[in-house]
């Protein structure tokens, strides 16, 4: 039997940048990140390079002949929504490129590749003179701070210099300026988004990583999808610097030098979201049958579990109402949905800070006989006294969890399989059972069942 076929209309995006054999950076970034926001990539190589994650050992620069006709090929045929250019090596190249986008009905966003993260130049000094004629035309440029020094003159080293390189950047012709914060030192990132009509500091905590190959270009390929998909330049900024900080975060762990920035860490997170429900429905269906009813906390219990790319509580998939205690044992007040717990998943996450391989959690009655119980765990116990807490962290949401996490961690060197939380002044006691994977918090969990007298495995 014959099918009927189901075509699927995408956005359309062009990439005019050099080739990476490493596969982390230029159009192979480019094209990965487009595919990651349901965009349709073309592209246009203007030079291939002969490069790893160590650096780059050589580089070659195609004709203009050669790279105009790639242009004239892409946007002769398809309906090009958004354009983002990197590697352009050279002057000619450089103005013909801006020449090819001149009466383009699409924004083009910019990123001015000059240097490479290995500190190798991809663009000679008259490439970067001839780079106002692309500006020019530029929706969005988006340089780091040696980028941005190299087209103003101006080295930008925190917020107040970032906005003076940006206010230049759009005296050259460019619609907005986004000054990349990465290179410049701090616990925090700071991007410095600037308009003619308004100014917006994207912040970020610093990911403690050298694994950032492909960054630059993965950032502005993902600006580029997003305006493709019709956002307006803040709201695509906003979008992309969210998904690069996952992309950072979850680097790939490829080749002898620092490796590659995560391209498809969101859309993995996405697909990992079924199995992960999945997981957590099971993990509670075991404990209705075993009766955990003597492990149950007043406030009730809930088992938490997070994608393996998870970095928000809408991204932990948890029981929603909690698990309570019957007349008959325990049971969910209703299933199992993402963003349904907000205590534990907080935990879990400010867990998953120490060590990003944890992925379950459960919260537990706490006293002195299930204290004495938790020994029958094979695994270090840890926990925090929320009585010394600061008093400037209790006033931020979210804190107290993060600070407890730190507390349990640093004071045992390595990943607890439980956390007690001892509470305070009108707040239960509580400990946490942590895990890497379902089945393992089954097993803690029930193991600290059985020393309490419960219910035994049949």
């Amino acid at each position: 039997m014959t099918r009927e076929p189901a075509p699927v209309e995408l956005p359309v995006a062009l990439t005019i940048a050099g080739s990476d054999s490493g596969g982390g950076a230029g159009v192979q970034a480019d094209l990965k990140t487009m595919e990651a926001h349901g965009v349709f990539g073309t592209s246009v190589l203007t030079s291939v390079t002969a490069q790893n994650t160590r650096g780059v050992e050589r580089a070659f620069t195609l004709p203009v002949d050669e790279i105009e006709a790639q242009c004239s090929a892409v946007l002769s045929d398809f309906d090009v929504q958004a354009v983002k250019t990197g590697m352009l090596a050279e002057a000619p190249v450089v103005r013909s490129v801006a020449e090819q986008v001149e009466s383009l009905d699409a924004p083009v966003v910019v990123d001015p590749v000059m240097v490479a993260a290995s500190g190798d130049r991809l663009l000679d000094s008259e490439g970067e003179e001839a780079y106002e004629s692309l500006l020019d035309r530029a929706a969005l440029v988006t340089p780091n701070a040696d980028e941005a020094e190299v087209l103003t003159g101006v080295l930008p080293e925190d917020d107040d210099s970032a906005r003076e390189a940006a206010d230049a950047l759009l005296d050259l012709g460019a619609d907005a300026a986004l000054v990349k914060g990465g290179h410049i030192p701090g616990a925090t990132v700071r991007d410095v988004l600037v308009t003619d009509e308004e100014i917006e500091i994207f912040e970020h905590d610093r990911v403690e990583t050298d694994a950032t190959h492909g960054s630059g270009c993965t950032l502005a390929s993902a600006i580029a999808a997003r305006l493709a998909h019709g956002d307006d330049i803040r709201d695509a900024v906003a979008a992309a610097t969210g998904f690069m900080e996952r992309a950072v975060r979850y680097s790939l762990d490829v080749g002898e030098g620092p490796g590659s920035v995560h391209h498809l860490a969101a859309l993995r997170e996405r697909a990992d979201r079924h199995p992960t429900a999945e997981a957590v429905e099971g993990v509670v269906r075991s404990f209705v049958e075993r009766n955990v009813s003597t492990l149950v906390p007043e406030v009730g219990m809930n088992v938490v579990g997070a994608t393996r790319y998870a970095e928000r509580v809408g991204e932990t998939a948890a029981v929603e109402g909690r698990i309570t205690r019957t007349m008959s044992g325990v049971n969910p007040n209703r299933g199992v949905r993402f963003g349904a717990s907000s205590h534990v998943a907080r935990f879990l996450l400010a867990a998953r800070e120490f060590d990003p391989d944890l992925r379950f959690a459960v919260n537990c009655r706490f006293d002195d006989d299930v204290e004495g119980a938790l020994s029958a765990l094979n695994g270090e116990i840890s926990e925090f006294d929320r009585g010394a807490e600061p008093e400037g962290v209790k006033a931020q949401e979210g804190s107290t969890m993060q600070w407890g996490a730190r507390k349990a961690f640093e004071s045992t060197g390595e990943t607890p399989v439980a956390i007690i939380d001892r509470g305070e002044v009108g707040k239960e006691a509580i400990v946490k059972l942590l895990a890497e994977d379902a089945e393992t918090l089954q097993r803690r969990t029930f193991a600290v069942l059985s020393a309490l007298g419960g219910q035994h495995e049949g």
